[in-house]
């Protein structure tokens, strides 16, 4: 690099300070200890670290009364405060569809000379893996066969919006757009409000990449005392209880696929299903985490997360080959058009009223509790690991192209990837020889995916191919999880020591087990949308605070003193200026190339 490109370089990193970033001495993990190879924050570290083997003590040693104790606090939060998880979701989508569409779309993450760190398409691949892998291979077969209530349990019913009869091609549109819903825009649109608060905090104004830097407008130097510690501390047991419940998920299939494959289709060798192989099976990938952990972002996170992209567009095209080709394309069709038809009927629908009525086994408000409510809370509990993710890999796009990507291109996928799985699950139900539904009824939701293959050609292949992405995307959350989770601990350092990494994979690997060993999934479902409860609260605040510190932004960009600052440095260095009445963008000739932090 030339001496003039790294003065012109100095120049505007020098501007973006001294306009944009607050007037403060304090820097990410200033105040830090370093000891036995830890770089960790003196509060937020030891309290979450206490607090998290008080939880995983007393899980382990109330034995049955912890599965109780779950299922009662599950209940409370489901019929208190599940309309409020409903009202939240639907303000952050609005908040994020206003600041892309307004204003606020020009304004630059990281600057107005910021270069983006990644290509469009590892960029993709990185946040849709951490968002939303696991969860697509468990639920993509198993939610559309539940609600499409053949009859096949009391439990699976139809969706208490739609008035279907259950097992009919009614319930099957029925069901896809009930599952494109709680897959669709809603949860993208956490992802998005924060990791766009997290991303602009951090990188326009220079602030620690943790959640309490979010709250600057707010509390101003009072994010580096006990109020931020709370916020970030809050962060971190959403973000590990909503890891955990992913893990637990996709553990439960891997256990499936393996027994399944292994032994009903291939006949080769009879694997047991339960907590004791499950958490045999989190012990040796939360190994190959650790190894993954340990090469970095660069090495570990963006192969793995490519690898993993690859494997989900290899597995899906497989299916729609020798599939119900046109089956599937009307299913995404029908499913699409249902969905947005009735997208504010299920956007506001809480279950309140008449939420009494019977739905086979169900009440109502049971039917919520346990779909649209959980995933809410899931979807806000995993949104600090997927948001803060999202945020470190975004430096130099703007506002409006963060969003269109983060909100509508992983929903469109998720809509193909369920078409393609729902859909031949529906076919087979409706068309074919059945069972599927018959299946999850006994034998639970983690079968589906591998019942469903194997109705076609080369099942066993394919069920294999599925446990191994399943396998893979089990290690890129964990390995994106530690990462967030040392950046919150860490006083919001972007550059934290692999051994803290490390330790964190394993924490999260052993909390997944001990809420297996304390109640199963029911645990798992309680955890995280206990601890999504008050983290909804504080995204609820976090959409005025980005939208004060966006409109600060745009104050600034628009003013005569940063045109004038602009006019100077170009007098001075070789820069061009683009500018219209909608947007200020600085070109910097040969600018500061951006580094990937390994």
């Amino acid at each position: 690099m030339s001496d003039d490109n790294q003065t012109t370089g100095e120049m505007s990193t020098g501007l973006q300070v001294e306009l944009f970033h607050p007037d403060s001495d304090r820097e990410p993990g200033d105040s830090n200890i370093e000891l036995f190879g830890f770089d960790v924050h003196p509060v937020v570290f030891p309290v979450s670290l206490v607090i998290i083997v008080a939880f995983v003590a007393a899980t382990i040693l109330l034995g049955k009364r912890a599965s109780e104790a779950y299922n009662a606090i599950f209940t409370f939060i489901n019929g208190t405060f599940g309309w409020f998880y409903i009202l939240a979701v639907n303000l952050f989508i609005v908040t994020i569809l206003y600041f892309a569409f307004g204003k606020y779309g020009t304004i630059r993450i990281g600057g107005v000379e910021a270069k983006k760190e990644f290509s469009d398409f590892s960029w993709m691949a990185m946040l849709f893996s951490a968002g939303m892998g696991i969860g697509l291979m468990f639920f993509s077969v198993a939610e559309p066969m539940w609600h499409f209530g053949s009859g096949a349990s009391e439990y699976m019913v139809v969706p208490p919006t739609f008035g279907a009869e259950g097992g009919t091609t009614a319930a099957a549109v029925a069901a896809m757009a009930q599952t494109f819903f709680h897959w669709g825009f809603h949860p993208w649109a956490i992802y998005g409000l924060v990791g766009l608060g997290l991303a602009f905090f951090s990188f326009n104004r220079g602030l620690p990449l943790t959640f309490r830097s979010v709250f600057w407008p707010l509390l101003g130097e009072r994010i580096y005392g006990w109020p931020g510690h709370v916020i970030d501390l809050v962060t971190v047991f959403a973000t590990l209880f909503g890891l955990s419940t992913s893990l637990g998920l996709g553990v439960a299939q891997i256990n499936t696929g393996l027994s399944y494959v292994g032994g009903d289709i291939l006949g080769l060798v009879s694997i047991p299903t339960g907590t004791v192989p499950q958490i045999v099976l989190i012990v040796v990938i939360t190994a190959i985490a650790t190894a993954s952990v340990a090469a970095g972002l660069e090495r570990g996170v963006k192969r793995l997360s490519t690898v993993n992209l690859y494997l989900m567009f290899a597995m899906m095209a497989f299916l729609f080959i020798v599939g119900p080709t046109l089956y599937v394309l009307g299913t995404l069709s029908s499913g699409t058009g249902a969905y947005l038809g009735n997208l504010f009927q299920l956007s506001f629908f809480t279950g309140i009223i008449g939420g009494s009525s019977q739905l086979g086994a169900y009440t109502v408000k049971g039917w919520m509790g346990g779909w649209t409510v959980f995933y809410w809370g899931w979807w806000i509990a995993w949104s600090p690991f997927v948001g803060m993710f999202i945020a470190r890999i975004s430096k130099g796009r703007t506002v409006r192209e963060f969003v269109l990507g983060v909100l509508f291109l992983p929903a469109m996928f998720s809509f193909l990837w369920l078409a393609t799985f729902g859909g031949s699950a529906l076919w087979v139900e409706l068309v074919g020889n059945g069972g599927i539904a018959a299946a999850v009824a006994e034998q639970g939701q983690t079968i589906a995916m591998f019942v469903m293959l194997n109705n076609f050609p080369l099942g066993a292949l394919s069920g294999l191919l599925a446990t191994l992405l399943v396998v893979t995307f089990f290690v890129t959350s964990s390995d994106s999880g530690s990462l967030v989770i040392d950046h919150l601990t860490s006083g919001g350092k972007h550059d934290v020591p692999k051994v803290q990494r490390i330790f964190w994979a394993v924490t999260e690997g052993a909390v997944a087990a001990t809420l297996l060993v304390g109640g199963g999934l029911s645990a798992l479902q309680t955890a995280v949308i206990t601890t999504g409860l008050p983290f909804a609260v504080i995204l609820v605040l976090m959409c005025y605070t980005v939208y004060l510190g966006l409109d600060n932004e745009y104050e600034i960009l628009q003013s005569d003193q940063f045109a004038d600052r602009i006019e100077n440095l170009t007098a001075e260095q070789d820069i061009d200026v683009v500018t219209s009445s909608d947007e200020l963008v600085t070109d910097v000739t040969g600018g500061v190339d951006a580094e990937n932090d390994d």
